[in-house]
């Protein structure tokens, strides 16, 4: 079988984005003394991106995008985008957890210094791995190397933070009009990954109706859905006439991470930023013309 190593700036990206994530969780195993559930899930974050960045580089390597059971012109970007987002998560929520509060030079905080660093230069070099690798203007590529599919990617995301929010504690089922968000949540998070799995599984061809006009429609739904979420939870949830609260509590500035609070106003502003980005996705949909998936 013959190894085919050749230099280019999507590969220099790829070895520096996994030699960053792989220094961010063997240093947080090492020395960062991780207590809870949330330390788990930047480690997975970081060797998640490692382990898949790891087998993209080998398959390509020795050669075998052809016998890959997937779509190679749609799979190494969406994986490439996912990365970027969980690596710039775990740069976010791990300082946040892990450095919020604490003081001094031990080894548990310089570990913990150490790991927040390397998560943020991995982030850096996903997304320029995406920027190499998204289609340009004029050129006929994958569809998850289309603006529309990284904004399914951005979508699905953003949509899995809403969940975790949402969920712990349960915030959803106050009312019908909150739980109406929630389907509106799950309705597009389900549509928007389905058509994920279908590009990177390269099932569009068994569609009985056009692709482009579904993308189209749907994003369309989805912008009028998510306006309807962006208007609900706030008058829900911060509006005392209807059983919400307006102001943060003062104990939630004496504690770690995230109060309850502080979840509700994430869930608002995440559903604004979806609402957004099905927007632009919307905008995008309309002007594809021609890809290739």
């Amino acid at each position: 079988m013959p190894v085919v190593l050749r230099s280019s700036p999507l590969l220099w990206a790829r070895v520096a984005a996994m030699v960053f994530a792989c220094i961010a969780f063997s240093v947080a195993l090492y020395g960062a003394s991780l207590t809870h559930g949330t330390g788990d899930w930047c480690v997975f974050c970081w060797s998640f991106s490692f382990v898949g960045t790891l087998l993209i580089i080998l398959v390509e390597v020795f050669g075998l995008q052809t016998r890959a059971p997937v779509s190679w012109k749609n799979f190494p970007i969406t994986f490439a985008c996912y990365a970027s987002l969980l690596c710039l998560s775990a740069s976010i929520i791990f300082p946040l957890y892990f450095l919020k509060g604490y003081a001094g030079r031990s080894r548990m905080i310089s570990c913990r210094i150490v790991s927040t660093v390397f998560s943020c230069l991995a982030t850096i070099a996903y997304l320029s791995e995406v920027s190499l690798s998204k289609a340009r203007p004029g050129e006929v590529a994958g569809y998850m190397a289309t603006a529309p599919g990284l904004l399914k990617v951005c979508e699905t995301f953003v949509a899995c933070i809403i969940f975790v929010f949402i969920s712990e504690p349960i915030s959803y089922n106050q009312n019908a009009a909150t739980k109406w968000c929630l389907a509106v949540y799950c309705i597009c998070f389900i549509l928007s990954a389905a058509v994920i799995v279908m590009c990177v599984g390269e099932c569009i061809g068994c569609l009985p109706f056009s692709f482009a006009r579904f993308l189209s429609t749907y994003a369309l739904l989805a912008v009028g859905l998510y306006l309807s979420a962006t208007i609900i939870w706030p008058i829900y949830k911060f509006d005392p006439k209807h059983g919400g609260q307006s102001h943060r509590s003062n104990s939630c500035a004496s504690g770690i991470g995230l109060c309850r609070w502080d979840k509700l106003l994430a869930i608002s502003v995440l559903s604004g930023l979806n609402f957004i980005l099905y927007l632009a996705d919307l905008i995008y949909s309309a002007r594809l013309v021609f890809v290739t998936v």
